[in-house]
This record gives structure tokens, C-alpha cells and sequence, in this order.
């Protein structure tokens, strides 16, 4: 069974008021685009969130089957969020990627999914590791995340250290792994949809 996790549970502070999760692009929630885009590739989707987007999300995603993996602490961070989205999980491996990534590629997730060996598999686009659209072994990720919460990181990069992640170069282009942060970045998506 191959899990997909889509992180949702940030605050969001550099979007604005709005919740970046449920803002649209091209009249669909990100959160909903993304779900779209990776369900393809998994047997099932977990989503996480805040306690307080449950029903946002739950709206946005109306006639989807998923599961949530609400935060415990409130906006703990991707590593985190990670960790509580990998624990609802019930897949061997878990595809792990985030609600502001909407141009996110099933393909992207069946090739790390393909060439995972060891604790998991992470693309290198644009010159740089990409842990939030990356394949992780689903135990191996749990551990990693403790570890690194619990000695006070949060950093992405510290969590990826403590695995033997297979790096796949190039598995696809740059506009799969884009994300958007800001409302101008969320305009410019809209531009590029088209």
C-alpha cells in the first residue's frame, strides 16, 4: 500500500488572512488541487491540519476519500507535520508533499516511489534536495521526526539527515515542486495554469 500525505496545517503568515490551504487557484482549493493531482499515484491520502481547518478542508475536499491527521501542538512545523500525517498513514511508504505545491505530478510520486530503496527516495530539482515531495519509508520517517523534534530542530534538512534516502536527479521539472507563499505567488500560479 503507497500512502500520500499532504501537509496543510501552517499558518500561512506570509499568505495573509486566509488560509493558504482552502485559497483557490483557478476556482479549486490548493489543498483540493493537490489531492487531485497525487491521488493517482497512492491508495490512499492523509491529510494533515490544524484542530481549526477541519471543517475548511473538509469542505474543500467534499467527495474525496481521506483521512486528516490533525496536529497536536498547533503549526509544530513540516516536521511535524510529517510526523502526524506519516502516523495516520498506513501505507509501507508515504508519498509526502505540501497544499501549496499545485502543480505537484502523480508521475513525480510514482518515480520516487519506483526507485525508493533504504529509507526512501528524494528528487533533486533546480539543484536542491526536495523533502516536501518526496517518498519516505513510513516507519523510518516517524523515527526521524521524534528524533529531530526532540532534540528541539525542526528543520527539514535535520530530518533528512537522519535518513539513507535514495536521491533521484531530475524526476521531474521545477514547476512540480513550486510552491506558493504569498498571494502574488498564488496570481502568478493562476497565470501559469493557463
Amino acid at each position: 500500500m503507497r500512502s500520500g500525505v499532504v501537509l496543510a496545517g501552517g499558518y500561512s503568515t506570509r499568505f495573509g488572512a486566509k488560509d493558504k490551504a482552502t485559497a483557490e487557484l483557478d476556482g479549486t482549493p490548493l489543498v483540493r488541487r493537490v489531492v487531485d493531482r497525487i491521488e493517482p499515484a497512492v491508495d490512499e491520502v492523509v491529510v494533515n491540519c490544524r484542530r481549526g481547518q477541519r471543517t475548511a478542508i473538509d469542505d474543500a475536499l467534499t467527495g474525496h476519500d481521506y483521512r486528516l491527521a490533525v496536529d497536536p501542538v498547533p503549526d509544530g512545523g513540516p516536521v511535524a507535520g510529517v510526523r502526524a500525517g506519516c502516523r495516520v498513514a498506513r501505507g509501507r511508504e508515504t508519498f509526502v508533499t505540501a497544499c501549496d505545491m499545485p502543480f505537484v505530478r502523480p508521475l513525480l510520486a510514482e518515480r520516487l516511489f519506483e526507485a525508493s530503496e533504504g529509507d526512501g527516495a528524494v528528487p533533486r530539482i533546480g539543484g536542491r534536495l526536495r523533502p516536501l515531495a518526496a517518498v519516505y519509508h513510513t516507519r523510518a520517517v516517524i523515527e526521524a521526526a521524534d528524533t529531530t523534534l526532540g532534540l528541539g530542530s525542526g528543520a527539514l534538512r535535520d530530518m533528512l539527515d537522519r535518513l539513507s534516502m535514495t536521491v533521484v536527479p531530475g524526476p521531474a521539472p521545477a514547476r512540480a515542486v513550486s510552491d506558493v507563499d504569498t498571494r502574488a505567488g498564488l496570481r502568478a500560479a493562476e497565470s501559469r495554469s493557463t
